[in-house]
């Protein structure tokens, strides 16, 4: 006979929903800013400690520095994740057609060369005929 259901044992955690998916963290610029002002002005050997607090990158203090040395403020304000798409939608659809293009040439090239085959070998026929007829 089963066990009737009974309460989650003590030893059990129930899992918590808001820790379940995690998602990008996003900065704000003032954050950037601040924590950049912070990192700047930390002497030998605090600067590990910074990073560990805010639960961030050294890699993170090093682009946010780069975009705001090329570009200003303006830059630091969203960074889209993920790398640049090297090429544009039309440029993409551009090498599509090229593609296409090829593909088809090389189709018509292969048409072209059949066609003369046949030529050929029709005019070899006509003048085998025409050659023991007389």
């Amino acid at each position: 006979m089963p066990k009737p259901p009974t309460a989650l044992p003590d030893h059990q955690v129930t899992p918590n929903p808001k820790l379940e998916k995690r998602t990008r963290r996003q900065f704000s610029t003032e954050y950037k800013l601040r924590i950049l002002a912070e990192a700047d002005a930390c002497r030998h050997g605090e600067l590990g400690e910074l990073l560990r607090r805010e639960k961030l990158y050294s890699s993170q203090l090093t682009t946010w520095r780069k975009e705001l040395a090329e570009n200003g403020v303006e830059k630091l304000h969203k960074t889209a994740p993920g790398p640049n798409p090297s090429k544009t939608p039309e440029q993409k659809r551009i090498e599509a057609l090229e593609r296409e293009n090829a593909h088809l040439q090389q189709k018509l090239s292969t048409a072209e060369d059949c066609l003369s085959l046949q030529k050929k070998a029709l005019s070899m026929l006509d003048r085998m005929n025409n050659g023991s007829e007389p």
